[in-house]
């Protein structure tokens, strides 16, 4: 009889078990949210081609960032997320005065 009791007391932890190995095998089991892609506080992204592609978004002007494109399989591109992003530039106007 000592061994049936045993059984029981396994068969016991194995329910309680189950589902916290369950739950933590869903807990890491899950994927890693991605990074902010695009820096917000640079105009201008290198946008680098390949196996593994990727933003760089580190640039002050088209100019910085075509220079460390040069070689390599990128582009550069505005940041969408930029805080002037889009905006384009109000030209500028000189009013002439009438004396």
């Amino acid at each position: 009889m000592r061994i049936l009791f045993g059984l029981l007391d396994v068969a016991k932890e194995v329910r309680i078990l189950a589902p916290v190995m369950l739950a933590l095998g869903t807990a890491f089991t899950g994927t890693p949210a991605a990074a902010q892609t695009y820096a917000p506080g640079y105009p201008v992204c290198l946008h680098v081609y390949g196996r593994v592609g990727y933003f760089d978004c580190r640039y002050t002007s088209i100019a910085q960032c075509k220079m460390s494109a040069s070689g390599i399989s990128a582009d550069c591109e505005v940041n969408p997320y930029s805080a002037n992003a889009g905006v384009a530039a109000q030209p500028l106007r000189h009013h002439r005065r009438a004396y």
